[in-house]
């Protein structure tokens, strides 16, 4: 019994230190984002989530909710200028539930019309996981073009 126990904390000690484990970018992704503010001479308006966002055009026409469908160009890179994504000029559609949250969140910060960047750190994107080309914990900017609310 005293060997099984003793097998089961090494098993449970080594799973917590494997590669695997969870960090916590919060700290790293902050002075990331302030670098990149200061560097390119932005000026951000920070919500209460953490995600960065700049307004560059309200825009005119309707607000949309986290529920809504919107259609958006946009390009996404990383604090180095490396693109990652980006959509044509005719944009795409999606649901703001159906996307990583800092796009449902800041994308509700403009009308219409409107445009402007989500600076957005990993807890509101990948964080821990990463996805296609996207490293664990990184920070996405995206330059954003509000089309539509449909």
């Amino acid at each position: 019994m005293k060997n099984t126990i003793i097998a089961f904390a090494l098993i449970l000690f080594t799973a917590c230190n494997s590669d695997d484990s969870v960090k916590d970018y919060t700290a790293e992704n902050e002075e990331e984002i302030q670098a990149y503010i200061a560097t390119n001479n932005l000026t951000a308006q920070i919500s209460s989530s953490g995600l960065y966002y700049i307004v560059e055009e309200v825009g005119t026409g309707e607000a949309p909710t986290f529920t809504d469908n919107v259609t958006v160009a946009y390009k996404g890179y990383f604090t180095n200028g490396s693109v990652f994504d980006e959509s044509d000029a005719d944009g795409v559609t999606f649901n703001l539930q159906q996307v990583i949250a800092g796009w449902t969140e800041g994308i509700t910060y403009f009308n219409e019309g409107g445009s402007g960047k989500l600076l957005i750190p990993s807890r509101l994107a990948y964080g821990n996981s990463g996805r296609n080309g996207i490293p664990r914990g990184a920070v996405l900017i995206f330059d954003i073009n509000l089309i539509a609310v449909n």
